[in-house]
C-alpha cells in the first residue's frame, strides 16, 4: 500500500466514484497491489522468513510503500 503520508490519486478517484454512486459512507480509499507466491512443499518458519524478506526487499518500494499483510492458505485473512 502507499505510505499513509503520501497522496494516493487512484484511491481519491475510487473514493469519488463511490460517492457518485451513493456509497459516500466510505471516507477513504487506498489502492495498493497484491502478489501471490506459490510454495512447493510445506510452509515452515524458513519459508515465512523468506516471504517476509521478499515482500520487504523485492516486491515493495520501501520509500513509498508499506507491506500491510502476508497471508498463508488456511489462515484467517
Amino acid at each position: 500500500m502507499p505510505k499513509a503520508e503520501l497522496l494516493d490519486p487512484q484511491g481519491k478517484a475510487v473514493a469519488g466514484a463511490l460517492a457518485r454512486i451513493g456509497k459516500g459512507e466510505f471516507s477513504g480509499v487506498r489502492v495498493g497491489k497484491r502478489f501471490e507466491l506459490t510454495v512447493d512443499g510445506p510452509i515452515d518458519d524458513e519459508i515465512r522468513a523468506a516471504v517476509t524478506e521478499i515482500a520487504n526487499e523485492i516486491l515493495s518500494n520501501s520509500v513509498i510503500e508499506d507491506v500491510v499483510g502476508i497471508h498463508y492458505p488456511g489462515e484467517d485473512a
